[in-house]
């Protein structure tokens, strides 16, 4: 059974994928509501995933090309579709899709960065797998390893960004009817809740269960709460995570090392061998650069 985005390219529904795409995903998941265990019959499915380029895009030296000095050549970042309505889905009853599906590089660099949507998508309910080759399986096994303090800042940043979203964003469509009702963009408030729940997680247990206050999250969009209760909340949980994260025995930054050894073990694992690709520093060489370290310290 082939990946999401091998079925929407055969549709002729992802526009411009490049041809290696089809068969170079590795990791799909559902994210959004269902991911999080609000979602209605009718919600749009959110699909995030990762892809391994061909080898010569993540190692442009074997084509030639020098960086910095020749044009640069193919590239692959990312591709991504919003409200791309396959109306085969559902028993023909259509659905729309938003896609991303990012290179493995960038995807690595996002989870480094503690970047909320793309540390959820590791750690999302195993029913929300949508694709995994051997290669997601390995990411996915090890998924803590991407954990570190600054994930505070960052799920806090987002968090007060769907704050001021739901203070001052002029609603349209459905979000139009939503705030009819309830008085307020619902979806935004539950956002806010969700990340700052998200983050308490991962600062105190090291870990992330997506679907853990969905009962709570429901509650909120069902309009449960005022504005104000969401306010307060954000208000009260900032400080309780401020203490949170001076407490937290996760590193400090992001364990480099140990993400770039699964990087290149995901690569070689597809590619074969990377000999021809980059020089592996021996053992015998890192002592030397560690005690040259010393000695510069000791002399300063």
């Amino acid at each position: 059974m082939g990946s999401k985005t091998q079925e929407f390219i055969k549709k002729g529904l992802l526009q411009g994928a490049p041809k290696f795409l089809d068969t170079a995903v590795q990791y799909e998941v559902v994210m959004g509501s269902i991911a999080y265990g609000v979602a209605q019959d009718h919600s749009d499915m959110d699909i995030y995933g990762f892809a391994i380029p061909p080898r010569d895009w993540v190692f442009p030296h074997l084509r030639g090309e020098i960086p910095g000095f020749d044009e640069p050549g193919k590239q692959f970042d990312q591709i991504q579709q919003h409200h791309m309505l396959d109306k085969s889905a559902l028993g023909g009853k259509g659905r729309d899709y938003d896609v991303v599906i990012y290179s493995i590089i960038k995807y690595f660099r996002l989870l480094m960065e503690n970047n909320p949507n793309i540390i959820d998508s590791l750690f999302v309910p195993r029913n929300c797998v949508l694709y995994s080759t051997a290669i997601g399986e390995m990411v996915r096994e090890q998924r803590h390893i991407f954990l570190h303090k600054a994930c505070w800042p960052k799920f806090k940043g987002y968090a007060y960004s769907q704050v001021h979203k739901m203070r001052t964003k002029v609603p349209t469509g459905h979000r139009q009817k939503t705030i009819e009702t309830f008085g307020y963009d619902v979806k935004f408030a539950y956002h806010v809740v969700r990340l700052l729940n998200e983050v308490e997680q991962i600062l105190v247990e090291q870990d992330l269960d997506l679907l853990r206050n969905k009962e709570q999250l429901k509650a909120i969009r069902r309009g449960e709460w005022t504005q104000q209760q969401v306010e307060d909340y954000f208000s009260e949980k900032e400080r309780e995570l401020e203490r949170l994260y001076l407490q937290s025995s996760l590193p400090e930054k992001p364990r480099v090392a140990e993400i770039k050894t699964l990087l290149m073990n995901c690569l070689e694992q597809h590619y074969g061998s990377l000999s021809e690709c980059v020089v592996q520093e021996d053992a015998a060489m890192r002592a030397l650069r560690e005690i040259e370290s010393i000695v510069l310290r000791v002399n300063r």
